[in-house]
């Protein structure tokens, strides 16, 4: 199977998804307002390993739609949002009040190459990273779940929400690759 070719970029997501910690989302069915952060570990893990089987498709490098990521390119950015969302909550519980850098995942995927990486590799990185931000979650104690951070839109998380957001993330784009 020949591996596709600087692929035309999905259109860019530029909505403000903070919504899905007041409401399920209605594509998924995740309904993040309802999870303690106390369970963020364990759902980061679990989705991690829903990863492999995914990687391990045969089609895992092609496209549904030429606007529409493969499930390689959702595994890229799977395993970066896991490394953002690790270092985030790293800088909320060592920092007070920080503000989060502009992360423009569209740019990441292309520069990347996510498209070009090998699967076998992503799934690995993957769960690396999926267990990095596990672990950071897993150090949170009771006192630091209200500490806060800024979004470089201005949004505001708490280190409870901003596991919620994230988790939000790994499970819809599972949803969207069907683990």
């Amino acid at each position: 199977m020949a591996r596709p070719t600087a692929p035309t970029p999905p259109p860019p997501d530029d909505k403000d998804w903070t919504w899905v910690l007041r409401e399920p989302c209605p594509d998924c069915g995740f309904d993040a307002a309802h999870v303690a952060g106390t369970q963020v570990p364990d759902i980061v893990r679990d989705s991690a390993a829903r990863w492999a089987a995914v990687l391990a498709r045969p089609d895992a490098r092609l496209r549904p739609g030429p606007h529409v990521w493969s499930p390689l390119e959702y595994a890229c950015h799977v395993r970066d949002v896991c490394r953002v969302f690790a270092e985030r909550v790293h800088l909320m519980l060592a920092t007070d009040h920080p503000h989060f850098a502009n992360w423009d995942q569209d740019a990441t995927a292309l520069a990347e190459r996510y498209w070009e990486q090998d699967p076998a590799a992503v799934s690995a990185e993957l769960t690396g990273a999926a267990e990095l931000a596990a672990a950071r979650f897993d150090e949170v104690t009771e006192e630091e779940w209200d500490r806060t951070g800024l979004r470089s839109n201005g949004s505001a998380f708490t280190v409870e929400t901003l596991g919620q957001y994230f988790v939000h993330d790994l499970v819809h784009h599972g949803h969207d690759v069907g683990a």
